[in-house]
């Protein structure tokens, strides 16, 4: 199943945004401990990224590339 990745915009607990991703319809956001279900729309001023600026984001975060491979697949 194809993921799709976006960018929250950044506030000032997240200078860089929130990592979101959509994965069978259902919206994600990546959590400390993995991804974690986001009840209702898609944030306002999220906007889509591609895998490489999603890669990006987690290198300068300090986050392992291999979770964009973890998002959930919806049962």
């Amino acid at each position: 199943m194809a993921v799709r990745y976006l960018r929250a915009e950044p506030t000032m607990a997240f200078p860089r945004g929130r990592l979101l991703a959509v994965s069978g319809g259902r919206l994600y956001v990546l959590a400390p401990d993995g991804w974690d279900v986001v009840g209702g729309p898609r944030p306002e001023g999220a906007r889509p990224i591609g895998r490489e600026e999603a890669e990006e984001w987690c290198r300068f975060e300090g986050v392992e590339v291999e979770v964009l491979d973890a998002v959930p697949v919806p049962e």
